[in-house]
């Protein structure tokens, strides 16, 4: 079987985030019941707290609008989004007294993280390791 692929894009502004995160839920209802992946919620919420972190630095980051890839296997999920900024993303270190600015820090505990740039922008990838 080929892995589950859904994409989908956003204009940014108000309330872009909230329907990445629903879009990403139909897509682990679907992953679920395609593959009959048993995701927990713990899982499921990690998952949804990557794509809200990547669609709002894209929607903060970038000059126009992004794309949100979700791919699917029984092993893994991979989030990838694509934007149009110029500007390649960092890690800052780490730093609890800092307010913000802590996205990217989140993404890269809960997911192997990849940014590469692209002809029109870049590409930030996020791949979460499902529980067997």
């Amino acid at each position: 079987m080929e892995p589950l692929w859904r994409a989908t894009h956003y204009s940014g502004g108000t309330g872009c985030s909230a329907q990445a995160r629903a879009f990403a839920e139909a897509f682990l209802a679907r992953l679920r019941q395609t593959w009959s992946v048993a995701l927990d919620r713990v899982t499921a919420g990690d998952v949804l707290l990557v794509v809200s972190e990547l669609i709002t630095n894209a929607d903060r980051h970038s000059p126009g609008p992004c794309v949100l890839e979700l791919e699917g296997t029984p092993r893994q999920v991979t989030v990838t989004v694509y934007d149009s900024g110029a500007a390649v993303p960092y890690r800052r270190p780490r730093d609890p007294a800092r307010v913000g600015g802590h996205g990217l820090e989140i993404v890269g505990a809960l997911a192997e993280l990849r940014v590469e740039r692209v002809p029109v922008g870049k590409r930030v990838s996020a791949v979460l390791t499902l529980p067997a």
